[in-house]
């Protein structure tokens, strides 16, 4: 059996998934200022390289940076609902421009919203 990775069509989707993602990043007046314009671009391969591990695609992010660690990697930015809330519309946005299988969209949110509640380290 094929991993999710290659179902979706590899390097292709999570390349187009993470560059739409951060086309609503780019304009988010919440998300925008998490990201240094000088590592928007690093941002923007870390997050393709994690996916494509998670999702049975080459150890790249591992070997360039380790264990994944998401919440300690991410304990020094401010992730309180509404920041949450805005990270979710935006990849939202993203997945909805996938052409993908029905059950394979339903399969990557349940990863993403679960990811995405994880990482809430503010209360409102």
């Amino acid at each position: 059996m094929s991993s999710f990775y290659e179902q979706v069509g590899g390097e292709k989707f999570f390349s187009d998934l993470v560059s739409q993602f951060y086309s609503h990043v780019a304009t988010d007046p919440i998300l925008r200022p998490m990201y240094p314009e000088s590592d928007l671009k690093g941002a923007a391969e870390r997050l393709k390289m994690f996916l494509e591990q998670y999702w049975g695609g080459p150890t790249n992010y591992q070997e360039a940076r380790g264990h994944p660690r998401l919440r300690m990697r991410h304990a020094g930015f401010h992730i309180n609902k509404a920041a949450h809330d805005a990270w979710i519309d935006a990849m939202r946005q993203a997945v909805d421009g996938m052409d993908m299988d029905v059950e394979l969209k339903d399969q990557l949110w349940s990863y993403i919203e679960m990811a995405a509640d994880s990482m809430v380290n503010q209360p409102d």
